[in-house]
This record gives C-alpha cells, structure tokens and sequence, in this order.
C-alpha cells in the first residue's frame, strides 16, 4: 500500500474532524439547577459565601437563592419542589412533612457551643425595669416567638424547664418574623426573647432590650438549625446533595476562621464581611454590621456535622407537645449518609 504524508491543510482537518467528533461523544454537561432556601440572618452567610465566592459553580451547581423569612414556609417549599435546599432550625412542619415522606434532615449548621456566646435571653426594657433580671423571673411574663412548633418554642421550653417554671405559666406570643418579635421586644408589648447575638447584641446596644441570660447554660449542644432537602434529592440525587454539602461546608470553613475562631488575616474577615454585608444588615454602615459579625457569631459545624442527640431530642419534645405525630421516628427524619454524627 502506497503512503502519502498529509501535508498541514490537511492535518488541521482531520484534527478539526476528530475534534467535533469527540465534541459530540463527550457533551459538556450542563450546571446542575438548585434553588437555595435562605433567611437573611448571619447564620446563613455560608449560604452567601458559597455563591459569592463561586464555590457552588466550582461543584458543578447553578444557585438561585430563595429568600425566607421563617423556618416552616421554606420547610413547605422543599417539599413542595420549589426549593431544593434549605438551611433553618427545625420546626413542627419540617418534622411533619418529614413524616409524609416529603423531606429529610440531611447536616447540622448553627451550634451552640460553651465559650462562645450564642443566643442571648432578652428582656424588655420595660420588663427589666418590672423585675425581669433573671430567666428565674419569667413564670407570668410574655415570651416571643415566630410561629408555634418554631425553634423560638423550643428554646423557651428549655430555659423554662432548666429554672423550674411549667411552660405554661409562660405567654407565648407568635409574631410569625423575627423583625415583629424585634419590634415587639423594642417597645414593650412583649417581655422576653431569645435570639441569636448578631440580633440580640444590636438591639442591647441600641438601648433597645437587656440581657438577662445566655441559651447555652441551658442548652450547650444545641443544634440550632439543620440542612435539609427533599427526600426524593436525597435518595436520588446524591451527586448533587454531596456537591451541594462540599461547597457548603467549605463557606462555613471560611465563615468560622473570620469570625468564630478568628485565625483569618484582616483583610480576608473584610472580604468575608462585606460578602455578608450584602444580604444582612445591608442597611447598616459596614464597620457597623462588620463588628457584629465578629462581635457576635456562633459556630457552624464544620463539614455540616449533625449533632444527632440534640435534633433527636427535639424530635422527641414535638412529639411529647402534640405537635407532631407519636409515629414519626429518627430514620423517617434523618438521612445521617451523607455527614458525620457529633
């Protein structure tokens, strides 16, 4: 067989042919859609981090953020398929849908932790002036929270139990947001709260509440909001779920070297900052809302482990209130495959 060497016009075509051919065999796959659940507090920032920093493209995700203002309406939207993700404390409704078959808690994010202070117990200035110095103090007294069944309930369930008071010598006054309960607690018509200290710690030091005590006296290993997803992204879109937690957990990485262990240099806890500075407290000068997150963050899991005694126990508390039903068990609300168990 005679052979002809290909001179360079034709050498580029073939290589052009080779390369369309290999094009069409190996299509570029395309980012994975994902709607993220989000509220606009600092315990979300990972949630801003990640998709500001482009580590959710990195795995391969296409975020949209979806923005709430309470726990259980984002719980509905994931089992609803509106949102894919969620980040938010546990409530009533995310373990009843949990129950139907609907969603899954899948991590663990916000934590309280003993040395680092984390929700703080307030009282109305007006109360204060009445007498509440002390949780002690609370049997009688108005209590906020956003909705009943909501970590708010929890919370003051705890503090109530660890100073001898039954919750029912408490009012709980469900104001649905966290800026009515603010609002609320600033003038008086309510007497106490417990809220996270990026939140609480502005409002002591504008004159607007008083501390009376510390949540992690009574509660050190709380988890205070977990990660959740539909059971359907759970159990058939693990790919996703584990490119979603990667680059989650590399934000809360991020998170908890600029302002928890604080080991980030000053200009990496600026950058951070002002990441966060663009979904909360936006309407505070920077330095302002800078120094409450160093001021008053707490820490996020690292890898988004799930501290499984305390949701199992919370899981227990809905069930014993009558807020859930008796037959919900752990494995029906917790997938513990894809995180590490504390």
């Amino acid at each position: 067989m005679l052979k002809f060497p290909l001179n360079r016009r034709q050498a580029l075509i073939g290589l052009g042919a080779a390369g369309t051919m290999l094009s069409f065999g190996l299509p570029a796959r395309a980012a994975a859609k994902v709607n993220l659940g989000v509220i606009r507090l600092a315990s979300h920032a990972p949630s801003f981090i990640a998709f500001e920093r482009g580590y959710y493209k990195d795995e391969g995700l296409d975020v949209d953020l979806k923005f709430f203002e309470a726990a259980q309406p984002m719980a509905v939207a994931i089992a609803s398929g509106d949102a894919d993700y969620g980040v938010t404390a546990m409530s009533g409704g995310l373990i009843s849908l949990a129950g139907k078959g609907a969603v899954k808690v899948i991590g663990g994010a916000l934590t309280e932790e003993k040395g680092i202070v984390g929700a703080i117990i307030l009282a109305s200035n007006k109360a204060y002036e009445a007498g509440l110095t002390s949780p002690k103090e609370l049997a009688g007294r108005s209590f906020g929270i956003t909705t009943t069944g909501s970590s708010f309930h929890f919370m003051a369930y705890k503090i109530a139990k660890a100073n001898g008071i039954a919750l029912d010598q408490i009012t709980l006054r469900p104001l649905q947001k966290v800026g009515a309960v603010v609002g609320a607690l600033s003038s008086g018509q309510i007497d106490a709260w417990a809220i996270q200290p990026s939140i609480g710690k502005m409002m002591i030091a504008e004159g607007h509440a008083r501390q009376i005590g510390l949540f992690s006296d009574y509660a050190p290993d709380y988890q205070v909001t977990t990660v959740f997803t539909s059971t359907r992204n759970a159990a058939d879109e693990r790919e996703k779920t584990q490119a979603f937690i990667r680059a989650y957990s590399k934000a809360v990485d991020d998170y908890n070297a600029a302002f928890v262990d604080k080991t980030a240099d000053a200009a990496e806890v600026d950058d951070v900052a002002k990441i966060v500075h663009k979904y909360v407290e936006a309407d505070l000068p920077f330095e302002t809302a800078r120094n409450n997150l160093l001021e008053g963050s707490q820490r996020i899991n690292k890898g988004l482990a799930l501290s499984l005694n305390s949701v199992t126990e919370q899981l227990e508390w809905f069930k014993s209130e009558g807020m859930v039903k008796e037959d919900i068990t752990p494995e029906m609300l917790f997938d513990t495959s894809y995180v590490k168990t504390i």
